[in-house]
């Protein structure tokens, strides 16, 4: 525990603080936070996800099925629930609104963090890296999609609102990023039985290993631009990211008898803060924006323990089981 404690939160904690002064003394913007978002989820990441990925072989694959379907089936079935409970449950809120709180407590933020956590924790290793892949997947090609259609069906609603856009429209999107296809195209060459020669990989790998630092910088940067206001709405996001979905995840793995470390990992995915990219669309709409933002801030401040947490009750169950 001292050692996930002392390699993998506190290097997260003193690289997003200085972020965090840098924004707040001015030497960076939210809008420099934004580059630095694009080049982590345009280049660094799809960099990182393709050059681990096609390193496997296709038994590790065959594996990971398992893993696919806990990760859509956890992360889904959260993604919805978030959705319904700020729906209904909070008479004020719009489908809109409900639509960014899933966007932003029902998906966690692999692409940004993903890297930066597991790997201190659970070594540089293909399976990190596949992890990281399939959630990311599941929140980018799917999460993402299905929560902006369900925006465009609140926003429809509203007057003077144009025609909703095609529910395919935001997945062809979601797919055309490189975050998506990247992973899903190393994946088709190790199942085709391709070997992915080894010295291509450094080309790739420079701006691969930028992926973490940057990533934690940035969200330093955003959480520097940001004005926090506690209300029940920020804490119960928090509460359904950082405790209701890696519990969900946990059980499924258990009762579908997942491999044990990839179900380590795939439960510290899930109890990652929300996704960035919830905030991104929520600033572009216009949409439940202070609520949202606080709602990630707090949940970056609790995963400093709920973290380790985590790890040690999954260690527990996987023992109890």
């Amino acid at each position: 525990m001292l050692h996930i404690i002392l390699y993998a939160i506190v290097p997260i904690v003193v690289v997003m603080l200085a972020g965090y002064i840098s924004g707040k003394k001015g030497i960076f913007s939210g809008d420099d936070a934004k580059k630095f978002n694009k080049v982590v989820l345009d280049y660094a990441l799809p960099a990182a996800l393709f050059v681990s990925i096609v390193q496997a072989s296709r038994e590790d694959l065959a594996k990971d099925l398992k893993l696919t379907l806990v990760s859509l089936v956890g992360i889904m079935a959260c993604f919805m629930l978030v959705y319904f409970v700020f729906r209904y449950c909070f008479k004020k809120n719009t489908g809109a609104d409900a639509a960014v709180s899933a966007l932003i407590s029902g998906s966690p933020t692999i692409g940004f963090l993903g890297f930066a956590v597991l790997e201190p924790i659970f070594g540089t290793t293909p399976a990190v890296a596949l992890v990281v892949a399939i959630v990311g997947i599941v929140v980018n090609a799917v999460g993402i999609p299905v929560g902006l259609s369900l925006m465009n069906a609140s926003l429809e609603k509203q007057p003077g609102q144009g025609k909703k856009e095609s529910a395919w429209k935001p997945v062809l999107h979601a797919l055309a990023q490189p975050v998506a296809w990247a992973p899903i195209l190393a994946v088709i060459l190790v199942l085709c039985g391709l070997r992915w020669p080894a010295w291509a990989s450094p080309s790739f790998d420079l701006i691969a290993k930028a992926n973490a630092s940057m990533a934690v910088f940035s969200a330093g940067i955003t959480l520097s631009a940001i004005k926090i206001t506690i209300n029940w709405q920020v804490i119960l996001g928090s509460i359904m990211k950082m405790v209701l979905m890696p519990l969900v995840v946990l059980i499924l793995g258990l009762v579908w008898h997942m491999d044990p470390f990839n179900l380590k990992m795939l439960v510290v995915a899930a109890a990652l803060p929300p996704a960035f990219s919830g905030i991104i669309i929520a600033d572009e709409y216009d949409t439940y924006v202070a609520t949202g933002t606080s709602s990630l801030t707090l949940s970056v401040i609790l995963f400093v323990g709920f973290c380790p947490l985590w790890i040690w009750l999954t260690d527990v169950a996987l023992k109890m089981f």
